[in-house]
């Protein structure tokens, strides 16, 4: 089958390269799925150029091969012991838990690492949706909270922030946007209020009853300025020091700061899958996709990711 390989770290178009490699067979309750379409996330960049978070299990080499999380296909065979899944099955779901392997003509997956896939959500849209939906889902919390309150997506551009801006808006949230000056007018499209270039980020305190920072783009003092008082800043990604400092503010008493918490997204794979493919089937969601594009530009496509190119998800169709 053909893969894009990685053997040592480095920029993607320096490093990654189209190969034929052998077929994977399934093992004890494992699928094997013909991947239909496979979407590019940030932390496969990271994998690829070996980030230092990414260098604590695999400090020389990558841990993984094939990278490539966030699937959508069909499952063409089965190990033994399979009970959720039968030959013939739509399925899509996150593979970081199952060992990767995306980006392929073919990939193996615990069965539990993927889920059913309504006839009514395509391949590509639902390949979008593992991963930056899901963390969008759930950095937002109880939606039903929402109604006429303020939120701010820093890095509203990509995957995470087109998903966030959609499901806030629709729980009838205002919602501000800060990304590229480029990006902004299709935020506005989405449902934005305001938006915001990136490096203005509004002077006002206590203006936002939630905040979602997709990129780490703000300290957690930052963040606690901008929150009105019992306003909740989630953060969902960053550089390790920034990411550090989140934990360490997660972990101070809110009632200090007049009820205002920052907190770091541990983000639960999959679990809402089905919910999220119910709102595409329905209407109320859609994924913004960059592509598809074919294999054989995932090395240029995470060089663009890695830019702040990208808007949307980056879709590839093997």
């Amino acid at each position: 089958m053909r893969a894009i390989v990685l053997d040592r770290y480095g920029q993607p178009e320096r490093v990654l390269r189209l190969a034929e490699i052998p077929r994977p067979a399934p093992g004890m309750r494992e699928v094997e799925v013909r991947v239909a379409a496979v979407s590019l996330n940030s932390w496969d960049v990271d994998l690829v150029i070996g980030e230092a978070l990414n260098r604590i299990a695999a400090p020389f080499r990558p841990q993984h091969r094939i990278v490539g999380s966030d699937v959508a296909g069909e499952v063409v065979a089965v190990g033994d012991g399979v009970t959720r899944h039968r030959v013939g099955d739509r399925v899509f779901g996150e593979l970081t838990a199952s060992g990767w392997g995306g980006f392929a003509e073919y990939v193996v997956a615990r069965e539990d690492a993927v889920v059913a896939l309504p006839a009514a959500v395509d391949d590509v849209t639902a390949a979008a949706l593992p991963q930056a939906a899901s963390m969008a889902l759930q950095a937002l919390g109880d939606r039903g909270t929402l109604d006429g309150r303020r939120v701010l997506i820093v890095g509203a551009g990509g995957g995470v922030g087109t998903f966030a801006l959609q499901l806030a808006t629709a729980a009838g949230a205002h919602v501000a946007v800060v990304d590229r000056a480029a990006k902004l007018d299709r935020l506005r499209e989405l449902g934005a209020t305001d938006c915001f270039e990136a490096g203005a980020i509004p002077a006002v305190a206590d203006a936002f009853d939630r905040i979602l920072d997709v990129v780490g783009a703000l300290s957690s003092a930052e963040h606690r300025r901008l929150l009105a008082p019992h306003g909740q800043a989630v953060a969902i990604g960053g550089r390790p020091r920034r990411i550090l400092s989140y934990a360490l503010a997660g972990a101070r008493k809110a009632e200090r700061d007049g009820g205002r918490a920052v907190r770091l997204l541990a983000a639960v794979p999959n679990r809402d899958l089905p919910e999220l493919a119910a709102l595409v089937a329905a209407g109320s969601l859609r994924a913004i996709v960059d592509g598809p594009h074919p294999l054989e530009a995932v090395p240029h496509q995470m060089d663009r990711l890695r830019a702040g190119e990208v808007f949307g998800k980056v879709v590839i169709v093997p």
